[in-house]
């Protein structure tokens, strides 16, 4: 699984990048059926805007977005939204089989 996190008009501090990476350990178990897993943060005024894209090894893409007025609490919402659409992709194919 590939991570690329980018950070729009301003710098992602060391410890909110550190903090994404230990939410992300939280999805380890999906690190097969992800090929690319992105994450783009861009500060609009006073708010973030959290977006993060999956794309899976079966060639379905998913794309979440949220915001928040703070980055960690909004890391926290991103990913607990990413593993609920991760799960449901995983019941999907398990479906077809």
């Amino acid at each position: 699984m590939k991570i690329d996190i980018r950070s729009v008009h301003f710098d992602l501090s060391e410890e909110s990048k550190q903090y994404l990476m230990t939410k992300i350990e939280r999805i380890g178990y999906a690190k097969d059926m992800i090929v690319d897993l992105m994450f783009v943060f861009s500060l609009d005024a006073k708010s973030y805007k959290l977006e993060a894209t999956a794309n899976f090894r079966w060639g379905v893409q998913a794309h979440i977005q949220e915001n928040a007025f703070e980055i960690n609490p909004g890391i926290d919402v991103l990913m607990d939204k990413l593993e609920n659409k991760i799960v449901r992709e995983k019941e999907k194919i398990q479906e077809k089989k």
